[in-house]
């Protein structure tokens, strides 16, 4: 479970009631997407014709562009989780880093999964010393307008994400 009890609505659209703006929802995405990107290859390694983590990533930064609607991102995620379903370690974590890269368009607050996964992966494949240095790897990624954002996120958040921020 890497969501909250109850939703911070800094990760809700304003539209919903929240205080998330379309721009930095739309930075959320985006920065998801490239932390599940970094690992897919741990993925690819033990998957190499199992495209469904890839095309997750793909529509997530689709969505942004509006290419692709949030329920096909979303349905799209569904399956890159379900690509994890059989398998251990490293290849599941950065299988479903993707898929939560793939739903934050649906739920802004993903974004975090999408990260605590790929720190997963990378840790089950090297260490914890090599999860320190992704963790290091995707703050540095992170855009100025989101930043103190989701480092508090990740304070708030780091105990129901298996302690992966500390």
């Amino acid at each position: 479970m890497i969501l909250p009890k109850v939703r911070d609505p800094r990760f809700i659209t304003i539209r919903r009631g929240g205080t998330l703006t379309d721009d930095d929802h739309h930075l959320l995405t985006l920065w998801a997407a490239d932390c599940a990107e970094h690992v897919l290859g741990l993925f690819e390694a033990e998957r190499p014709d199992d495209p469904r983590p890839r095309e997750a990533v793909e529509n997530a930064r689709a969505w942004v562009r509006g290419e692709v609607k949030m329920m096909q991102a979303r349905a799209v995620g569904g399956h890159a989780m379900g690509a994890a379903r059989d398998l251990r370690g490293a290849a599941r974590n950065a299988a479903y880093a993707a898929g939560q890269a793939a739903v934050v368009p649906h739920v802004a607050a993903h974004e975090l999964g999408a990260a605590a996964y790929a720190i997963k992966a990378v840790r089950a494949a090297a260490g914890e010393e090599a999860g320190r240095q992704e963790c290091r790897w995707q703050r540095d990624q992170l855009p100025g307008p989101i930043r103190d954002l989701v480092l508090d996120d990740q304070r708030l958040r780091n105990d129901i994400c298996w302690s992966v921020f500390t």
